[in-house]
């Protein structure tokens, strides 16, 4: 069996099969009011702000994570912002699956992209990242680091919603896991592109923390993490690392 066979074996063992929703298609209806504009455009853009899933320390210059995750996003169902831009009832869990990839690169800097579809809707993503470890830590010291991150959302006619987003993590390993912890600040870009009303441009700023753990396993590494922000998020991965 090689690493890439056994990663897929991972992968599906790891990530139960997602629940569809019969359909979360976002369209703004004519009645949409700018409060309403508002708060949508806050948890839809906290639903798409990019996830580090992964610690502080860097991956070095011969490094790379690549695999798929799992975000649900804890959102107000019975908010009248989310029954009115969505087809049927929404879910109370936004599922959002994703493939995601990092690599080292020289002094203490990763990069990253993601990209995700959420099955059911016509929600998707995509982002990236760059990071730098200014203290790549080692057997006493942890490592720190700051990443500026950019996501734009992908197959909504009536909403054009870009993310910047800026945090500062810290980790430290013991042995195979390596838990780490971050908080940074998310500035949400929201505006309307249908013909049918006439809102204002959003533009919002909003404190985001995180913690998580990563797992690693010989050539595979599993990472959870929580995200803390006006709705919280959850998200699980996989991956195939060197």
């Amino acid at each position: 069996m090689n690493a890439l066979t056994a990663l897929i074996i991972s992968l599906i063992l790891f990530f139960p099969c997602t629940p569809t929703t019969a359909s979360t298609d976002i369209e703004l209806p004519e009645d949409f009011i700018q409060s309403e504009f508002e708060d949508l455009s806050r948890q839809a853009g906290i639903a798409i702000s990019y996830a580090p899933l992964a610690p502080a320390e860097p991956l070095g210059i011969l490094g790379f994570d690549v695999g798929i995750e799992v975000t649900a996003v804890d959102i107000d169902q019975d908010e009248s912002f989310w029954t009115e831009a969505v087809d049927e009832t929404p879910p109370s869990y936004l599922i959002i699956p994703k493939i995601h990839a990092q690599k080292g690169l020289p002094f203490g800097f990763d990069v990253g992209l993601e990209y995700a579809e959420a099955p059911g809707t016509n929600i998707g993503l995509i982002g990236g990242e760059l990071k730098w470890a200014f203290i790549k830590g080692g057997m006493a010291i942890p490592s720190v680091a700051l990443r500026g991150s950019y996501t734009q959302l992908l197959g909504v006619d009536d909403l054009d919603l870009i993310t910047y987003g800026a945090d500062l993590s810290i980790s430290k390993g013991f042995g195979f896991l390596t838990p780490y912890a971050g908080v940074g600040q998310i500035w949400i870009s929201s505006k309307e592109k249908t013909d049918t009303v006439d809102l204002d441009k959003e533009n919002l700023s909003l404190t985001k923390g995180f913690i998580g753990l990563k797992l690693t396993l010989f050539v595979f590494s599993f990472v959870a993490e929580a995200g803390f922000a006006e709705v919280p998020l959850y998200h699980l991965r996989a991956n195939l690392s060197l």
